[in-house]
């Protein structure tokens, strides 16, 4: 049998499994993610409405794809939280209860922020009830739709970052993973934090987080392909029962 399984007292997936299932859930979210939130930022031609809803227009199926791909991360999200959650409660049930507690305050406002998305399609759809309204109308208000979904995305971000911080300590504490990849997801919860208050408070602040997410790259590159040291996490598993 596998000698990474547990041999004394788990009777539940070995710790070998939360490693590998949450590696390539995290690893899952990576296109998903990069469609779901990049997409459409890509179709906004900045104080152009005219060539942004034709943009829109052009591509309505994709516009809903990265939608439905973005509810998805969210989706995969919730059920990475609690793989992670079984994985590292053995180094400290508390910070890992904060993990799950930032994450799940993270994903429903992810998720209801895609509404924005879903209200410029419906005043791009022609409908009788926008009759009333001049085109002009329409895409100022798709504009702000728009901005506004980017403004919720930053909003949501401010508590993906936080559930990184109490993720990074316990990696880094936990002696069966190591601890440079505790540090990077720590600097990577400062990475959103500074992008999402930097964007709030000056509207022209360039974000920084593309050179802090190597964190949540590297750890569940790890987790799927070295996974953990099986033997300390028993010993912390033992400990904390």
């Amino acid at each position: 049998m596998n000698s990474n399984k547990t041999t004394h007292h788990n009777v539940g997936p070995s710790p070998t499994v939360y490693a590998r299932v949450a590696g390539i859930l995290y690893l899952l979210m990576v296109p998903l993610g990069f469609f779901g939130y990049m997409y459409v930022p890509s179709l906004i031609v900045s104080g152009d409405p005219v060539k942004t809803a034709s943009n829109i227009i052009t591509s309505g199926s994709l516009f809903r794809l990265s939608i439905v791909s973005a509810l998805t991360v969210q989706v995969v999200n919730i059920v990475l939280v609690l793989v992670l959650y079984r994985l590292l409660k053995p180094v400290n049930k508390n910070h890992a209860l904060f993990m799950v507690i930032f994450l799940l305050v993270g994903t429903p406002i992810a998720m209801f922020d895609q509404i924005n998305l879903f209200a410029v399609l419906r005043l791009l759809s022609g409908a009788d009830y926008l009759t009333g309204l001049t085109t002009k109308q329409l895409h100022a208000q798709m504009m702000l739709f728009l901005d506004l979904h980017r403004q919720g995305a930053y909003i949501a971000g401010i508590f993906f970052g936080l559930w990184l911080f109490p993720m990074g300590y316990l990696v880094f504490m936990s002696g069966f993973l190591p601890r440079v990849l505790g540090i990077l997801l720590i600097i990577g919860c400062f990475g959103y934090l500074i992008d999402s208050f930097g964007i709030f408070l000056f509207p022209s602040f360039k974000e920084i987080v593309l050179f802090t997410f190597w964190g949540e790259v590297l750890f569940p590159i790890w987790l799927l392909i070295k996974g953990v040291n099986v033997e300390q996490w028993e010993k912390l598993a033992l400990k904390s029962e």
